[in-house]
């Protein structure tokens, strides 16, 4: 709908916008635009973000995408699942494919906990397309909870990657 509303703004002098308890209703002098509100109650977002999240990263923004798409090329169509090992200030991407064999890449990170998280590469580098900046700070609890995401330049946006098994 907003997407909608901005074409018809771009495309016409007057915009008349009237919303009612059910309905959004917008016209134009090049159309007419009807839409339903949203009944029901939007779920607690709160309740998924990660609050315990103490073993803390921070990482090459651009460096952890580039790796992440080399290696997952690599990786079957269906899971593309790919596995970071985080030591000593090292992180290691790998991904191992039966049919394809396996890719590994290294990078260093600032932070000293060891553990090892699994994330399906797509969901990681659209998270990692909408941080800001250069530097992004990735907080774990452990491998199987969600991670969460937020970049130095940019405090307002805060991104939830759910993991999977590697």
């Amino acid at each position: 709908t907003i997407s909608e509303l901005i074409k018809m703004g771009e495309a016409s002098d007057l915009l008349t916008i009237r919303l009612s308890d059910s309905k959004l209703e917008c016209k134009s002098q090049t159309g007419e635009l009807v839409t339903k509100l949203i009944d029901g109650t939007f779920p607690d977002y709160q309740r998924v973000i990660p609050s315990g999240n103490s073993i803390l990263f921070e990482i090459d923004k651009q460096g952890l995408a580039t790796a992440a798409d080399r290696v997952a090329t690599i990786s079957s169509e269906r899971g593309r699942a790919v596995k970071l090992a985080f030591d000593e200030g090292t992180l290691t991407l790998t991904v191992n494919n039966r049919d394809s064999g396996s890719a590994t890449e290294e990078l260093a990170v600032e932070g000293q906990a060891a553990v090892d998280i699994g994330f399906n590469a797509k969901y990681l580098a659209e998270a990692l397309a909408h941080l800001e900046g250069d530097t992004i700070t990735m907080a774990l609890a452990d491998a199987g909870s969600p991670a969460l995401l937020t970049a130095k330049a940019d405090s307002d946006t805060l991104i939830v990657l759910m993991p999977m098994r590697v």
